[in-house]
């Protein structure tokens, strides 16, 4: 079905157009509609499958035209990031209407976001913190929010924001839309729409535990010495046009980009330290090509959505699940496909066996030839596998592949894995 059949108003199907978009993603197939009934809606699909525009879309054409007085809807968002791309999304979906939409998040000045609100606007997208902030200066009201959105729900739990998206939810009328949008639906998310829904419709695109099957992906062991060595190694194999690299910590995407400049890489780094002009400059930067490599830890990642990203590479095992899911997510977006390497230490093993049971799967085992790998007794011996129906996807994850001793040529480049697709 194309966007054509969804009762889009013709002016944002236009701005659809221009974008180059053609046919919806399921998520967009299920909740434009939903949406546009009214109706309350918790909605959940994995990262890059189009959920902004599964609630940008529709509530565009609810809104209609300008109107003057306190903002018409209210997106909260988890991350700077986040919330600059949504807002640019609306806009860019309204460019052939005269919708205003305004962004209030932190690391900036306060100027130019007053300035947008006492200039009226109907769409505010905004960071809790920030949100909070004009809220108690008295430069913003919520008694004309018709639509409330929390988007990345899952994350802004994660982020200890729950308290106040509780009182944001207090300060906006009984009567109004409520939509949900995460990744994924942990069961606290229930504990948040039960006291902000009411009889929502709930949409669930794909099963959360899996991994696409437009990405590839594979476990490399390696001690945690040699890690930088390794991914030195990769780089120098592969045949990219961008990588994104995964820290735990601050310090460690630092250190790691600081290398990787040393090794002559041209690097970006994104996480919660850094200013908000650093921020932009560095995703400006990398969706440009300026940068060929960012290097990133998951909460600042989450605002990462850039075309084109080639591979992922976990320098750090991630401590959650989840954020497996999340961070090789980001490759491999709209149809496109993507590789993504972890490279997992012998201490790393029961965090490894922990993301296995979560997507169902067991991931490849695989050696870069030609590296020179220290003795690898160290790693424990995998257990048994325990596969799970249903949870298929990740284009090697289903173990069709040697495991444990596997080495590869991928095209283009002797001795390196897979290359660009």
């Amino acid at each position: 079905m194309p966007f054509t059949q969804l009762h889009l108003a013709p002016n944002f199907l236009k701005g659809v157009q221009a974008m180059g978009y053609t046919e919806p993603t399921p998520i967009q197939l299920r909740a434009i509609p939903a949406v546009l009934s009214g109706k309350d809606v918790v909605a959940s699909a994995q990262t890059g499958t189009g959920k902004t525009a599964a609630f940008a879309l529709p509530v565009l054409t609810m809104l209609g035209v300008h109107k003057a007085g306190w903002p018409r809807v209210l997106v909260l968002e988890p991350t700077r990031e986040l919330a600059a791309q949504v807002e640019t999304a609306f806009r860019d979906f309204g460019r052939f209407s005269d919708i205003r939409a305004t962004v209030l998040h932190g690391g900036v000045g306060y100027g130019r976001q007053r300035s947008e609100l006492r200039a009226g606007t109907d769409i505010v997208v905004a960071t809790p913190g920030r949100l909070m902030d004009f809220l108690q200066e008295g430069e913003l009201k919520l008694d004309a929010i018709q639509i409330l959105i929390l988007d990345e729900v899952d994350r802004m739990l994660d982020m200890g924001f729950i308290h106040d998206v509780k009182r944001v939810v207090q300060k906006c009328p009984a009567k109004r839309q409520t939509l949900f949008f995460s990744a994924t639906v942990p069961p606290e998310i229930a504990a948040v729409a039960s006291f902000a829904l009411k009889d929502p419709v709930r949409i669930e695109i794909g099963v959360s535990r899996t991994v696409t099957t437009s990405i590839t992906h594979a476990i490399y062991q390696v001690h945690q010495e040699q890690k930088f060595e390794l991914l030195l190694a990769l780089l120098a194999a592969i045949d990219f046009n961008s990588v994104l690299v995964f820290s735990r910590t601050k310090h460690g995407a630092d250190r790691i980009a600081r290398r990787l400049r040393e090794a002559n890489h041209s690097v970006a780094v994104l996480h919660a330290n850094r200013s908000q002009n650093q921020r932009i400059e560095a995703l400006e930067g990398f969706r440009s090509g300026r940068y060929e490599v960012m290097v990133a830890t998951d909460i600042a990642a989450r605002g990462i959505d850039v075309a084109g990203v080639t591979h992922v590479i976990n320098y750090d095992v991630p401590e959650n699940p989840e954020d497996y899911v999340h961070r090789i997510g980001r490759t491999g977006r709209a149809q496109a496909v993507g590789d993504a390497f972890t490279l997992a230490a012998p201490e790393n093993a029961s965090d490894v066996r922990a993301i296995e049971r979560f997507i169902g799967q067991e991931i490849p085992r695989l050696k870069l030839e030609g590296f020179d790998y220290k003795a690898a007794s160290a790693f424990p011996p995998r257990p048994a596998p325990q596969r799970r129906g249903g949870h298929g996807g990740g284009g090697q994850g289903g173990g069709g592949r040697p495991q444990g001793q596997a080495s590869h040529h991928p095209r283009g480049k002797p001795g390196a894995h897979w290359g660009r697709r």
